[in-house]
């Protein structure tokens, strides 16, 4: 059986997911991976995944691309499966996705859904409420024929040696982007945790991504190692994987940092539920008013003045944590 297993968002989604692609690969000769250009550098971690689409789809992301009938029917030209998975959020319809699939000829498609989907999907399921975006996904393909094989945690391939970029160890990186503002500790609480950490005697390696390097200098001032923009996808993956703990927001990174076993500081805006996105499958301590008047709102750009979230966290509740961390470790 040829399988696909679609999951078009961003890096730290198609990290989730990587379990229930696994369940898929149990079970099938081979996997393709369709996934949107956000969720690429994810995508050629994850094992299992024997080839790799990748589409812009019309309906995902910030900046969508307009439709065009080109590109749609060079992706059906190109998709050759029997049987295929759409894995989305909680708040996503999986239908556009499976109709393009349907009209590519695959004969089974599972996916949830809460609205009708005629004769589109095969399977029909729908997720538990609250349930952790990683377990929607394996209950999802448990429901399509794909038993879980494993233990259902994240996993990436082994990362590269990164010691010539981080020194020895012990270190605590942090990492203070975000994939939206919304989500992100502002800089000035990041110097300062930085700052702390580094009196309280710990190394700190900061990282980021190519945009990201004003950001990171400025964080990382004269205390802590500065790694923003020197790393790709791999080689941030073998940074976290040598950590004894990561001070991350809700973005991506914390996904990584789980996937490969290191626990994290979860600084953690609810403008997504926790419940379904928090670091899954390592230790982790989650820092941010779960009540705040953002929580629920999806919002992008934070929508209350002085983003009291997580600006109420202080440099000393992330030092306190991240040796709460290392002490369950020792």
């Amino acid at each position: 059986m040829k399988a696909l297993v679609t999951r078009l968002d961003s890096f730290g989604d198609v990290l989730l997911d990587g379990p229930a692609i696994r369940a898929v690969a149990a079970r099938a000769d081979t996997v393709t991976l369709l996934c949107g250009p956000r969720g690429a550098p994810a995508a050629r971690l994850l094992p299992s995944v024997d080839d790799i689409l990748v589409w812009d789809a019309p309906w995902v992301g910030f900046t969508p691309p307009p439709v065009g009938r080109g590109e749609v029917d060079q992706l059906l030209d190109t998709i050759d499966a029997d049987a295929a998975l759409v894995l989305t959020s909680f708040h996503q319809s999986p239908l556009p996705a499976a109709l393009l699939l349907r009209l590519a000829g695959v004969d089974f498609i599972a996916a949830d859904s809460e609205d009708y989907p005629g004769s589109l999907l095969d399977v029909r399921h729908h997720r538990a409420p609250h349930a952790h975006e990683v377990e929607a996904a394996l209950d999802l393909a448990e429901a399509a024929g794909f038993p879980p094989p494993d233990d259902g945690r994240p996993r990436v391939l082994p990362p590269p040696a990164t010691a010539g970029l981080t020194g020895p160890e012990p270190y605590v990186v942090l990492h203070p982007g975000a994939s939206v503002p919304a989500r992100a500790w502002s800089p000035g609480r990041c110097a300062e945790a930085v700052r702390e950490l580094a009196a309280a005697g710990h190394r700190v390696v900061v990282t980021g991504g190519a945009g990201e390097s004003d950001l990171t200098t400025y964080v990382a001032g004269s205390h802590a190692l500065d790694l923003g923009g020197r790393t790709g996808a791999a080689e941030l993956g073998g940074v976290l994987a040598g950590a004894t703990v990561v001070v991350t927001g809700n973005t991506g990174p914390a996904h990584l940092a789980a996937a490969v076993g290191t626990p994290v500081v979860s600084l953690f805006s609810p403008v997504v539920p926790a419940e379904r996105w928090r670091p899954y499958g390592v230790p982790y301590v989650l820092l941010g008013d779960q009540d705040a008047p953002c929580a629920g709102s999806r919002a992008r750009e934070c929508p209350v003045p002085g983003h009291p979230c997580l600006d109420t966290v202080t440099a000393h509740d992330v030092v306190t944590a991240v040796e709460k961390l290392m002490g369950e470790a020792a």
